[in-house]
């Protein structure tokens, strides 16, 4: 039997992606997002979804570019930190002692530290409720050769990714694979 909890934001997994951007004056600015995934295959987009009232709003909003940086579990505080702190008060890579690297590709920022980083171009914006949500066309991916596996393509264990559980509030970290898609189903 299932229990009703009513409307709420429980998706899981949710990523957890760091949005680099950079202010009005260029300086880059990180920020952690949940709210965030692929939203199109062709052209290739992600979407992010942030309030007016963060500092990452309005360099979205005037520079029309972003990276989504993908940390490690091996950075999952340092990416906490980074949905916690505003970038208006404080200069959180310097803060953290992380890599800033000036994307060649879009008018955005990356950290070199984290594995994999997706390099996008706003293409459309659509206001919903609290959020304002980002479409970017993703110009480039960039990742760690050594996260890459034997056909060319991430490892998600050599990534090592988490996810934000919405519910309890907690990082989850991911797991085991559980086998290939579009293969395993065929045998029901």
């Amino acid at each position: 039997m299932k229990k009703s909890l009513g409307p709420k934001t429980l998706v899981y997994p949710t990523p957890v992606f760091v949005v680099g951007t950079y202010d009005q004056q260029g300086a880059p600015n990180m920020m952690t997002v949940s709210w965030g995934g692929v939203c199109c295959s062709s052209p290739p987009c992600v979407a992010v979804s942030l309030r007016e009232a963060t500092y990452s709003y309005g360099n979205l909003v005037s520079r029309k570019a972003f990276t989504v940086n993908i940390p490690s579990q091996k950075y999952f505080k340092e990416a906490d930190y980074m949905g916690m702190v505003s970038g208006r008060d404080e200069n959180k890579c310097e803060a953290l002692s992380l890599t800033v690297v000036n994307s060649t590709v879009v008018d955005a920022p990356y950290i070199q530290e984290f594995p994999v980083v997706l390099e996008c171009q706003v293409i459309q914006t659509i206001k919903i409720g609290g959020h304002t949500q980002f479409i970017g066309e993703i110009k480039d991916v960039k990742i760690e050769d050594s996260c890459l596996g034997p056909e060319g393509f991430p490892d998600v264990e050599k990534v090592a990714p988490f996810m934000f559980s919405p519910g309890d509030r907690h990082y989850y970290a991911v797991r085991q694979c559980l086998g290939k898609a579009f293969e395993v189903g065929r045998g029901k």
